[in-house]
């Protein structure tokens, strides 16, 4: 049985159902004929023609496993800093990975947007805000700060900025150099729910924004582990309010993992791979309501345990090297590289890194996925293989 949305000549309808002799499926007559007639002019589909589609046994993506090159993104970036202007219309130079089997659409996974964005010596990004969620990965280079609800936020290599929706934020580059960043949004799934909103706020930002303080006063408030400023009381506002997780903190918590680990006391996902996840200092919670992001350190010759996962994820190889392998895909990665791991598709990671294309020595990857959505809607399922689990 098939159905598609092309609108029948006949009946105007967008729903068109055809009779099959198949398994499972009613004798073809001229009386079911006429029955999937009247259907498709009351604009109704019977499950028992879609039921594969809707509910199969397991999840189906549509998006596929991708990987994109860092090298060939920076290039591009920086030729589209000399030609296209980054004020109001344009709003900001970010260029978005497209899946390749999402048609066209600037959609990293069905729910997730990942994209390059880029500010020449002097720009300024102008302000908005808007209701998706985001953050801000710095894999190389500083200069850049993000200006969220007038804190100024410095933006340097291995820094991780999350931003909830509706902030007012803008960034400029206070350096003669440029830089680049990736962007993480739920665009996609705001777009599917139809449920996001967007304004325009100032075209230029106060003197007292532009200043470059090596903390901003989310960190001097918030960046303390394990405590909590009083004067908070009850936060109510969605995301975490810290705006910036620093690379020294999160390279040392990764490295004190393997060191627990050398010392025979556990402390890591698996042998030779420590994880950490970037929460919220005033819940525990994801740093954003619909993001989940982490950061990975496979060291040199550990290969990670193929898993699957509901949701969606988007890896970039912070540091080192290794080769990746996403269902039927593999490819050998290196600093930069972007690459999409689908709903339920197997991934394990090799490393290859060493002391020559790795500060750590090990391969270090940032993550970024939809799980907090699937946690909440308890639609999240993971099974590593060679486990029961």
């Amino acid at each position: 049985m098939t159905q598609t949305s092309t609108p029948d000549i006949v009946t105007g309808s967008p729903v068109r159902l055809e009779a099959v002799s198949a398994p499972g499926q009613p004798e073809v007559t001229p009386a079911l004929e006429e029955l999937y007639r009247g259907f498709e002019k009351e604009l109704l589909v019977p499950l028992w023609t879609e039921i594969g589609d809707l509910m199969p046994a397991h999840p189906r993506s549509r998006a596929v496993p991708h990987v994109w090159r860092w090298e060939q993104l920076r290039r591009l970036a920086d030729r589209a800093g000399h030609l296209v202007p980054v004020g109001r219309g344009g709003e900001r130079r970010a260029i978005a990975l497209a899946n390749p089997s999402l048609g066209g659409r600037p959609f990293a996974t069905p729910t997730l947007w990942a994209a390059i964005q880029y500010l020449m010596p002097g720009e300024d990004a102008p302000e908005h805000r808007h209701t998706q969620h985001a953050f801000r990965f710095v894999v190389e280079g500083e200069g850049v700060w993000t200006v969220v609800g007038g804190d100024p936020v410095a933006m340097r290599r291995g820094d991780f900025l999350p931003q909830a929706g509706w902030n007012w934020h803008a960034h400029h580059n206070a350096t003669a150099e440029p830089m680049a960043w990736i962007d993480g949004l739920d665009i996609p799934l705001q777009y599917v729910t139809e449920a996001q909103f967007f304004e325009f706020g100032r075209d230029e930002i106060s003197d007292a924004e532009r200043i470059t303080p090596e903390r901003s006063r989310a960190e001097r408030l918030w960046g303390h582990p394990g405590l909590r400023p009083v004067s908070a009381g009850r936060t109510t506002a969605p995301g975490s309010p810290l705006l910036a997780y620093r690379w020294e903190h999160t390279d040392r918590a990764l490295a004190d993992q393997l060191a627990v680990e050398a010392e025979g006391f556990g402390g890591t996902v698996e042998p030779g791979h420590a994880a950490v996840r970037f929460t919220d200092p005033a819940t525990g919670a994801d740093v954003l309501p619909t993001i989940r992001a982490e950061m990975h350190r496979v060291v040199r010759g550990a290969e990670t345990a193929p898993v699957r996962e509901t949701g969606s994820s988007v890896y970039q190889v912070f540091d080192g090297s290794g080769t990746v392998t996403v269902g039927e895909k593999s490819w050998s990665v290196t600093r930069g590289d972007l690459f999409v791991v689908p709903s339920w598709q197997p991934f394990s990671v090799r490393s290859e890194a060493g002391a020559s294309d790795s500060d750590s020595g090990a391969l270090d990857l940032f993550r970024f996925s939809d799980t907090p959505v699937f946690e909440a809607l308890r639609l999240d399922r993971t099974h590593v293989e060679g486990t029961t689990r």
